[in-house]
């Protein structure tokens, strides 16, 4: 089932109910001379026998059909409108098909070039370009004695204005065709968009899982490495260390997988359920934890509190720990410091996070590789803030992020 949107000319009733519905104005247009009602124009010619009048009727059911059989078999439909067309009019022997009429055959027309395929569209266009010509060629061949004289160029002689309004049909139908392939090319790369900033927030989202913890594990290891002969009860504390964050970044992981296959599915396994529970977002009150880790590990973080600690929305709150945690994993990889200090500023309309260290490497993002300091900047652009990363005058980096609080997450 398409989910495209119909076509806007028929949102109020389908295209077949427009198509029947002129036909059957045609029609009675046609045969208005042999009503007998003293307000309309009579014919002097002998009005229409019982057998054709029952033509008229059946060639009437066959247009009412198309209300249905249009949506589902378009040209079948076009073709009943053509077949009923020449039945009515040769039933009440006029010389031309009504404008109506046409109008009808130029609606199906319409449609079919609006949603058919290529050769459905070409077929269409030709047989409504053939109406006239094919009654005008029918008449002849019949050779019936018809009420009214008529010669081939009075059968013809409308031809030129039916062809503009097939013309003008078909220009319609292939502009909606055009419009619908183009919303639809719309929708397919929104959807694709979509995706693509997924793919990047999980790759971010991993990226800030896991590098913070493979720093710390890759510092403890290196520790127990070179004490493991004459220290082993060190040695055995980094590995317990190891353990634990090699256990925490995989409990991570599987918290964030879980949540990847939830969003897909709508639910998750129950084992997987109990094996990797679900717990809250990490934010700025983990940010202590971090610190102690990374200082067991042997680099000092202190952590400087400014203004009054309060609730965030989670998205900033989350952004705000991943920047601090990012930049704490730079120093520990790359700074080659053996402290650093993380002062968050609690303001009424902001948050402001600076990270420093006193080392002598840089961050390779800073030099234009790397993704830490790139992810932290689309963080705080999608935040509407302010980002900045460079060396410190004195020696060592600075990091700072501005993030604005909502004002409804400050008047908390």
């Amino acid at each position: 089932m398409s989910a495209t949107p119909p076509i806007s000319l028929f949102k109020h009733a389908p295209p077949g109910v427009w198509a029947a519905a002129a036909w059957c104005v045609g029609m009675a247009s046609g045969a208005r001379a042999y009503y007998g009602i003293s307000w309309l124009p009579t014919s002097t010619q002998e009005g229409p026998q019982a057998w054709e009048w029952l033509l008229v009727a059946v060639a009437a059911g066959m247009a009412l059909s198309v209300v249905r059989l249009l949506e589902r078999h378009p040209m079948v439909a076009l073709g009943l409108l053509v077949v009923a067309s020449y039945v009515g009019t040769l039933a009440i022997g006029a010389t031309n098909i009504g404008f109506a009429q046409y109008a009808a055959v130029d609606i199906a027309m319409g449609y079919v070039v609006a949603t058919g395929a290529r050769r459905a569209r070409t077929a269409a266009v030709v047989l409504a370009l053939c109406v006239l010509p094919g009654y005008a060629l029918l008449r002849q061949l019949l050779g019936l004695p018809l009420r009214l004289p008529h010669t081939i160029s009075s059968s013809w002689s409308d031809w030129q204005t039916v062809a503009l309004t097939a013309a003008v049909a078909w220009l319609v139908g292939n502009s909606v065709r055009q419009a619908r392939a183009y919303t639809e090319r719309l929708g397919a790369q929104a959807a694709a968009q979509a995706v693509t900033a997924e793919r990047l927030r999980i790759a971010r989202e991993m990226h800030d899982t896991v590098a913070h913890s493979i720093g710390i594990i890759a510092l403890q290891a290196g520790a127990a490495a070179r004490v493991v002969e004459t220290q082993p009860a060190g040695a055995r504390e980094a590995m317990v260390a190891v353990e634990r964050a090699g256990r925490e970044t995989l409990a991570g992981l599987r918290r964030m997988l879980g949540a990847l296959r939830e969003s897909e599915t709508g639910q998750v396994a129950s084992g997987e359920r109990e094996s990797a529970p679900r717990g809250p977002a990490e934010g700025l009150a983990d940010v202590d934890r971090l610190a102690a880790a990374t200082t067991a590990a042997g680099v000092r973080v202190d952590v400087v509190w400014h203004g009054e600690r309060r609730p965030l929305p989670a998205d900033l709150d989350l952004s705000a720990f991943r920047i601090i945690q990012e930049s704490v994993t730079n120093v520990v990889r790359h700074a080659g410091a053996t402290s650093c200090t993380v002062s968050v500023h609690h303001r009424e309309e902001e948050i402001v996070i600076e990270i420093e260290d006193h080392g002598g490497g840089a961050p390779k993002a800073a030099h234009g590789t790397g993704y830490g300091l790139l992810g932290m900047r689309e963080r705080v652009a999608l935040l509407h803030g302010e980002f900045s990363a460079a060396p410190r005058p004195g020696g060592g980096f600075r990091v700072n992020a501005r993030l604005p609080v909502p004002a409804t997450a400050g008047a908390r």
